[in-house]
């Protein structure tokens, strides 16, 4: 199994940057990627993000490209999640999600962000 903690919301302003991070113990070894995803209020859950674990490739969807990255070091099994620039419409719970090599998927307990206007 893989546990994944999510860390790093908070409250933030508009224009404004926060860094979540997602630390994976367990079976790491059989992660082949790290996704992002968000819920906003009242919505449903959508992809963010990715990381490949051993490529270190990574996805953005273009509603965050340019302003969202991703490390590609995750020596430490942790993945972070850099947001700037960051806009209302970033308002969410953000959750990390581990797949493995045999297709199974991980969630984190998901951490909220507030973007105020």
């Amino acid at each position: 199994q893989v546990q994944l903690v999510e860390s790093g919301g908070g409250l933030v302003q508009a224009g404004g940057s926060l860094r979540l991070s997602c630390a994976a113990s367990g079976r790491t070894f059989s992660i082949s990627g790290i996704n992002w995803f968000r819920q906003p209020p009242g919505a449903e859950r959508k992809f963010v993000s990715a990381i490949g674990w051993r490529s270190g490739g990574t996805y953005y969807v273009d509603s965050v490209k340019g302003r969202f990255t991703i490390p590609p070091d995750n020596a430490k099994n942790t993945v972070y999640l850099h947001m700037n620039s960051m806009k209302p419409e970033d308002t969410a719970v953000y959750y990390c999600a581990a797949e493995t090599d045999g297709g199974t998927n991980y969630w984190g307990q998901g951490t909220q962000v507030t973007v105020s206007s």
